[in-house]
């Protein structure tokens, strides 16, 4: 739960993120939602129905397919193949506009170039 005035590393990034899901709700029209976690060694995307409350699509750095053509998990080279990889699953799956979740990450680095690699694939957002 959230506690007023609590400026804690861990509440704030709770507070970030409640707040970027709250204006996703209201922009979303029906959109699936492209949601972004990364950790210290991996990257890891889905694409969320929210109203099934049921995950279409999904990539990440630890893809058997991916994992070995990489040189880490935690590159900007490696957030651009997970965009790429989650472009195409969509696209096989029919699906092509969603709604972008940065969560609390800020629009930057590795969440910048998965993002890219997501649109140049085909992904509408």
């Amino acid at each position: 739960m959230r506690t007023k005035g609590s400026n804690k590393p861990d509440a704030l990034f709770r507070r970030r993120r409640e707040r970027v899901r709250f204006k996703l709700r209201h922009a979303r029209r029906g959109r699936a939602r492209l949601s972004v976690f990364r950790s210290s060694r991996h990257i890891y995307a889905q694409i969320i129905d929210d109203l099934a409350g049921r995950t279409l699509v999904a990539a990440s750095t630890l893809d058997a397919g991916l994992k070995p053509g990489l040189k880490t998990g935690a590159d900007t080279a490696a957030a651009g193949a997970v965009g790429k990889l989650l472009a195409e699953r969509a696209k096989a799956a029919g699906i092509e506009q969603v709604v972008f979740d940065r969560g609390a990450y800020m629009y930057h680095g590795r969440v910048k170039a998965l993002a890219e690699a997501a649109r140049e694939g085909g992904l509408d957002f």
